[in-house]
C-alpha cells in the first residue's frame, strides 16, 4: 500500500438517493467536454443530446412524473461527480468503490486522470462499469505517469473490457498494481493479459481472483511468464485452472525468475496437478516467498509432493494448505519436511482432517524449529489429546507467536493443557481458541493462567465457547489479580454471558486501566 494521503468516499449519497426513487442519472462526456449544450427531453422520458459534444443524460422511465425533483437530483449528481473529479486531482490515494456511477460516470471521471500529477492509487471497484466504460481510459492511461495502482474489481468488464484495457496499458509505464478481481474475465481475457505481460515491464502485481479462467487461460498466462522479468505477484484464486492449468503454470514457472508470490486458492488442482506444479517450482529460478494452495482437493499423496518441495526450498516463507484433505498421513509428511526447512515462518494447515496423531508430528517438528512464528491448525478434530501434544512441546520449544486452534474440539480438558502451557511459554502473543466447547470450566483454567505473569500473550479469542457468567467472573478476577497483565484484547463474543458477567468484565477492564494505565479491549 502506498504511504500517502488517502480519501475514502464512503456513502455516495447521490447514488443512494437515485436508487431509492428508481431514478438513474447517467453522465457521458464525449469529445473531452467541448462546449456542453443543453439536452432535450423526449416524451418517453429519455434525454438525447442536441450535440455530440454535449452531455448525454439517461433518465429512467416514469420520472417525467417528478420532473422538478429529477432536475434537483440531476444537479446533485453533477455536483457530486465534479467533487469526485476534484478529489482525483487533490489526493494521492482515492477510493471510489461502490458508488455505482457506471460507464458514463467513468467517462466523466477519467478526464481527471489525464496528465494528472497527483493521484497514485485509485479504486473504481464495484461501480457497474462494463467493457464500454473501459474505453474511457483510452489516451488517459497513456499520458498519466503518476498512477501506480488501478482497481477495477467487481465490475463486469468481461473479456472485451480486458482486451480494451490491455491495449491501453501497452503504452503505460507507471501502473504497478492492476486489480481485476471478479470482473467476468475468461480465457480470452486471460490471453490478452498474457500478451500485455509479454510487453509491459512495469506491472509488479496482477490480481485475477474469482474470474472464469480455465486451463486455456492458465496456459496463456504461463506462456507469458518466461518472457516477463518484472511480475512479482500473480493472483489466480477462485478460477478453474484444474490439473491441466497447474501443469501449464509449472512449465511457465521454470523459465521465470521474477515471481515472488503465487496465489492459486480454490482451483481444484488435485494431487496430479500439485505434482506437476511442485516440479515446476523446484526448477523455478526465482525466489518464491509465498504459495497459496488452499482449497485445492489435495490429499495425502499431494502432500508428499508439497513436502518434497518444502525440503528443497530456501526462499518460501508463507505456505497455505488450508481446506484440503491431507489427513494425518499428509501432516506427518509435511512435519518431516519442516524439520529440514529453515525459511517458512507462516504455515496454514487448517481444515485438513488432521487428528491428534498428525498434530503431534507437527508439534515434534517445532521442537527444533525457531523459524515458524505463525501456526494455523484450526478446523481440525485434534481433540484434547492433540492439544496436549502441541502444548507439551510449546511449553519450552519453538518460536510460535500466533497459534490458531479454533474449531478443534479440544473441550475443557484441552484448555487445561493449553493453560498449563501458557504458564511457561514466553513467545505466544496471539491465541485463537474459538468454538472448542470450553464452557466455564475451560475458561476458568485459562483464567488461572492469566494470573501468572506472561510477558508475551496480548490477544486471546474465546468466542463461540458456551461460556457463561462463571467463566466471565473467573476471567475478570484474573485480570484484576495480575498487576503486570500484558493482554490487550479478549474476545468473548457469541457466548452465553449475561449482563452480570458483562458488568464484571467491564469493571475488571476499568480496574486495569486505573491501576496500570493499560487498556484491555473486551468484546462480548
Amino acid at each position: 500500500m502506498l504511504k500517502s494521503s488517502r480519501l475514502r468516499l464512503p456513502s455516495c449519497p447521490w447514488a443512494h438517493l437515485l436508487s431509492s426513487l428508481s431514478l438513474t442519472v447517467l453522465w457521458k462526456v464525449v469529445e473531452k467536454f467541448m462546449s456542453p449544450k443543453a439536452s432535450k427531453t423526449s416524451s418517453a422520458g429519455e434525454n438525447k443530446s442536441s450535440s455530440s459534444q454535449g452531455v448525454k443524460w439517461s433518465i429512467g422511465a416514469g420520472t417525467n412524473l417528478l420532473q422538478g425533483f429529477a432536475a434537483k437530483v440531476d444537479r446533485e449528481a453533477k455536483q457530486r461527480l465534479n467533487e469526485f473529479a476534484k478529489e482525483l486531482r487533490s489526493f494521492r490515494s482515492v477510493d471510489m468503490s461502490g458508488c455505482n456511477f457506471g460507464d458514463e460516470g467513468l467517462f466523466f471521471l477519467a478526464e481527471s486522470l489525464g496528465y494528472n500529477q497527483t493521484v497514485e492509487e485509485v479504486s473504481f471497484s464495484a461501480n457497474g462499469i462494463t467493457a464500454a466504460g473501459v474505453k474511457a481510459f483510452d489516451g488517459v492511461l497513456q499520458s498519466n505517469i503518476m498512477l501506480k495502482v488501478l482497481n477495477l474489481s467487481g465490475n463486469p468488464i468481461g473479456d472485451e473490457g480486458a482486451k480494451t484495457l490491455c491495449a491501453t496499458l501497452m503504452e503505460n509505464s507507471s501502473i504497478e498494481i492492476l486489480q481485476l478481481n471478479s470482473t467476468d474475465i475468461g480465457d480470452e481475457g486471460a490471453k490478452e493479459i498474457a500478451e500485455l505481460l509479454k510487453r509491459n515491464s512495469t506491472l509488479r502485481i496482477i490480481e485475477l481472483n474469482n474470474n472464469m479462467i480455465d486451463y486455456s487461460g492458465f496456459t496463456s498466462l504461463a506462456g507469458a511468464l518466461p518472457e516477463n522479468n518484472t511480475i512479482r505477484n500473480l493472483h489466480l484464486n477462485g478460477n478453474y485452472g484444474g490439473a491441466l492449468g497447474a501443469n501449464a503454470l509449472a512449465k511457465g514457472l521454470e523459465g521465470n525468475k521474477s515471481l515472488r508470490e503465487l496465489h492459486l486458492h480454490g482451483n481444484s488442482i488435485g494431487d496430479e496437478g500439485i505434482r506437476a506444479l511442485m516440479a515446476g517450482l523446484s526448477s523455478h529460478k526465482g525466489k518464491l516467498a509465498l504459495l497459496d494452495l488452499g482449497n485445492n482437493s489435495i490429499a495425502a499423496k499431494g502432500a508428499f509432493y508439497v513436502a518434497e518441495y518444502i525440503k528443497r526450498s530456501k526462499s518460501l516463507v508463507w505456505l497455505n494448505l488450508y481446506m484440503n484433505d491431507i489427513g494425518d498421513e499428509g501432516a506427518v509428511k509435511i512435519a518431516d519436511a519442516l524439520k529440514q526447512n529453515r525459511s517458512i515462518a507462516t504455515i496454514d494447515l487448517g481444515g485438513n482432517n488432521i487428528h491428534a496423531e498428525g498434530v503431534n508430528a507437527i508439534a515434534q517438528a517445532l521442537k527444533d524449529n525457531a523459524v515458524i512464528t505463525t501456526l494455523e491448525v484450526g478446523y481440525n478434530p485434534i481433540g484434547p489429546d492433540g492439544a496436549k501434544a502441541l502444548s507439551e512441546i510449546l511449553k519450552f520449544h519453538g518460536n510460535v507467536k500466533t497459534l490458531k486452534l479454533g474449531w478443534c474440539q479440544i473441550a475443557a480438558k484441552g484448555a487445561e493443557h493449553v493453560a498449563d502451557m501458557l504458564r511457561y511459554n514466553n513467545t505466544i502473543s496471539v491465541l485463537d481458541l474459538r468454538a472448542n466447547g470450553l464452557r466455564d470450566e475451560g475458561a476458568s483454567c485459562l483464567a488461572r493462567s492469566l494470573k501468572v505473569v506472561n510477558e508475551a500473550l496480548t490477544s486471546m479469542d474465546l468466542g463461540f465457547n458456551e461460556i457463561r457468567d462463571d467463566g466471565a467472573f473467573a476471567i475478570a478476577q484474573a485480570l484484576k489479580a495480575n498487576e503486570d497483565v500484558t493482554v490487550t484484547s479478549i474476545n468473548l463474543g457469541n457466548n452465553f454471558i449475561t449482563k452480570f458477567g458483562q458488568s464484571a468484565l467491564t469493571d475488571a477492564r476499568d480496574h486495569v486501566l486505573e491501576m496500570t494505565e493499560k487498556e484491555v479491549e473486551i468484546f462480548f
